[in-house]
């Protein structure tokens, strides 16, 4: 079956970075898109970055333009998110999700078929 393991969350101060990694396994990973939302307390989910299959392809919130870098390791079957210049409104729980329709990234949860359990990442002001 179909999963999604991430790691990498944790504490840390504003300013600094964190990665995170994203292990997929029970489908052909190299084939689609795979991104990475959030959800901080009592709100809503929200899209951070997306990456199409074979990497060429990357779309950001403009919450984390230019501080987040989606990337992936095809040969590995993992995708990453580094993030530098982190805020305390970074702070959530971190997902990665998985897009098994052929196409263009989307930046819409509902449209991706599997998730990961999530990693807390805590910034502190």
């Amino acid at each position: 079956q179909v999963q999604l393991v991430e790691s990498g969350g944790g504490l840390v101060q504003a300013g600094g970075s964190l990665r995170l990694s994203c292990v997929a396994s029970g489908y052909t990973f190299r084939s689609y898109a795979i991104g990475w939302f959030r959800q901080a307390p009592w709100k809503e989910r929200e899209f951070v970055a997306t990456i199409n299959w074979s990497g060429d392809s990357r779309y950001y919130a403009d919450s984390v333009k230019g501080r987040f870098t989606i990337s992936r390791d095809n040969a590995k079957n993992t995708a990453y998110l580094q993030m530098n210049s982190l805020k305390p409104e970074d702070t959530a729980v971190y997902y990665c999700a998985a897009d098994l329709t052929p196409g263009i990234p989307t930046m819409t949860g509902g449209f991706y078929d599997y998730w990961g359990q999530g990693t807390q990442v805590t910034v502190s002001s």
